[in-house]
């Protein structure tokens, strides 16, 4: 399909000649994407889907008992501008919301805003540089206070400011907002920006009350009592919250949509583990929803066979990856370790990288263990799919990775371990307290075992390796360790933001807190030039082509070893009906929840 032939469906779909969806199917055929046929038609005027892909059936607001979540990794804070973790992403947007979230088709759905901006209605400018947002009018805060342009503009500034150290400072920080009125905000970028969905949409999005947080900005910003006694404009009114356990909620009596939320209270429980989060729901029913069940397949489906509740599994741009870490963990340096001022005495070495990266198996991975749950990939973005690396491939052989260490000059010692130097190939592998996840740690220790490299297998409470707490050793990013293993989540149809964890200016440190995005300290200067040119540049292709260039430069330097494309698996009673995205937190579309 040329240029022209686009631009003649787009102008049917405008003309009302073409439905959406038969767009959507004919793009799809020449591997076009269902969120990228929806961006181009946005930008060319049309506007996007009003409607989140649930049919919301009550009558009325209220009604429906209790709603019980299950969130194994249990949340610990409810700020969303630090929730580094998907866990405190999910519990924060309980209480606050963005101006539009990510349906499942990769709509853009209004939540706080009016409308979503167009070029119909004047919301996207042609070149590309401004967005003006419409703010729904009528919105009111927990305490009664009304929504006004004001938050939206102190959301900006208490995210884009360095002192504040916020998680989706990414999203802020080269952009200006500015008021226009009481129910509408201007942003202006330095560049014409093709993907502008990013500041006030989705996980980086929720706007936050300045009359609550507006004397906690910048280094006082973990100070604010509203850190932890969320004050939003969510379906769910906070009652109570105890961080690593539990968080209780009500519905909210003044919520800005008709009928809406079904719940009278709501009860997020964390703690346990994955299988037993399962069975709470498929097999005792004691709870009603359970999300990221990182479970054996098998497992799913022998609990599925009870009767009580069902499987739901959408595709997302999640990764489970390794990260091999080319700083010294082990060595600190003006308060940190894994600092970039040092240099791994062994994962430095590319040789030794590529080595590992042929000692996983990722197809058994991906048959024994996770099943439904992932596809085997050697790419770390796979969704949507013109994204995706052609390039890059995947192999499994202990006989290559041999080869490679010994033309390296890495010779085994009597205790069979490889070393150089003086520095033998010992490192300590982490990740979360997950079953499928020791397993895997289990298949690469013992194919590294036989490449005469030794993994002492370090596991951490998953609420913990999550956590945003500066003073924890064990977060995941921190790397305090050689190499750990865990998913990331794509939180857009689109991987921009997704791949700025592969930028210079994300490098996770002390100084930001060890929020910066980058976990893995890596940089390279053709990386962070491609993602630059990528975020200015208009034609789809050559975007696709400079980000693609990102996500390779990481990739075939073995910093970033790719395992599984993840699809996002959680589980629900029968008789919930619920909103699930791959391309937004499990709780983006709460309030349309009901049950049957």
């Amino acid at each position: 399909m040329n240029e022209q032939d686009l631009r003649r469906l787009i102008a049917n779909v405008k003309d009302g000649a073409l439905s959406r969806r038969s767009f959507i199917q004919k793009v799809a055929a020449v591997g076009l994407a269902a969120p990228l046929a929806n961006q181009m038609l946005a930008f060319n005027g049309v506007a996007m889907a009003q409607n989140a892909t649930v049919e919301y059936k009550p009558t009325k607001a209220g009604g429906g008992g209790p709603l019980k979540i299950l969130l194994w990794q249990a949340p610990t804070l409810l700020n969303p501008h630090f929730a580094s973790g998907t866990k405190d992403q999910i519990a924060s947007r309980i209480f606050f919301e963005p101006l539009a979230g990510w349906d499942k088709e990769g709509n853009l759905i209004p939540q706080l805003a009016a409308e979503i901006p167009s070029k119909t209605n004047g919301g996207l400018s042609a070149d590309g540089k401004e967005v003006i947002w419409k703010i729904k009018q009528g919105v009111k805060w927990h305490d009664g206070k009304p929504l006004t342009a004001d938050d939206v503009v102190f959301t900006w500034e208490y995210a884009a400011d360095p002192a504040t150290a916020a998680y989706t400072t990414g999203a802020y920080k080269d952009i200006t907002v500015t008021k226009v009125d009481e129910h509408t905000v201007k942003i202006v970028f330095k560049e014409a920006t093709p993907f502008w969905a990013d500041a006030f949409v989705g996980v980086t999005g929720q706007i936050l009350p300045k009359h609550h947080f507006g004397e906690y900005k910048g280094a006082k910003s973990r100070e604010a009592p509203a850190n932890l006694k969320p004050v939003g404009t969510g379906p769910y009114k906070f009652v109570d919250f105890k961080p690593g356990d539990i968080i209780t909620a009500e519905r909210f009596t003044d919520y800005h949509v008709k009928n809406q939320p079904h719940f009278d209270t709501l009860e997020v429980k964390g703690g346990g583990d994955a299988v037993s989060a399962a069975r709470a729901v498929l097999q005792t029913g004691e709870f009603d929803y359970a999300w990221n069940l990182q479970v054996e397949d098998e497992v799913l489906k022998r609990m599925e066979t009870g009767g009580r509740g069902k499987i739901s599994a959408v595709v997302s741009g999640d990764i489970e990856f390794i990260i091999l870490n080319p700083t010294d963990p082990w060595t600190e340096v003006d308060g940190e370790r894994s600092s970039v001022k040092t240099k791994h005495p062994t994962l430095s070495d590319p040789k030794v990288r590529e080595a590992i990266n042929l000692l996983i198996d990722r197809d058994s991975v991906q048959k024994f263990i996770y099943g439904r749950g992932g596809i085997a990939t050697a790419s770390f973005v796979n969704e949507p799919k013109q994204f995706k690396s052609q390039k890059l491939k995947y192999e499994f052989s202990i006989d290559k990775a041999n080869k490679i260490l010994d033309d390296a000059g890495y010779k085994k010692g009597a205790d069979g371990i490889r070393e150089k130097d003086g520095k033998k190939l010992k490192y300590v592998f982490q990740t979360s307290i997950n079953a499928p996840r020791q397993k895997t740690q289990a298949i690469i220790k013992q194919a590294c075992q036989r490449a005469g490299i030794d993994l002492e297998l370090k596991s951490v409470t998953a609420s913990v390796f999550f956590s945003s707490d500066v003073a924890n050793p064990d977060t995941y990013t921190k790397l305090y360790v050689d190499m750990e293993m865990y998913t990331t989540t794509q939180p857009q149809p689109d991987p921009e933001r997704f791949l700025n964890q592969f930028t210079s200016w994300e490098v996770a440190t002390k100084e930001n807190k060890w929020l910066g995005r980058n976990v893995s300290r890596y940089s390279d200067p053709a990386a962070d030039e491609a993602y630059k040119a990528a975020q200015k540049e208009l034609d789809p292709v050559k975007r696709a082509a400079l980000l693609i260039k990102v996500n390779e430069i990481f990739c075939e330097a073995n910093i970033i070893l790719p395992l599984l494309s993840r699809t996002r698996v959680a589980a629900s009673v029968n008789n919930l009906t619920h909103d699930h995205s791959g391309w937004d937190v499990d709780t983006w579309n709460l309030a349309a929840w009901y049950r049957s």
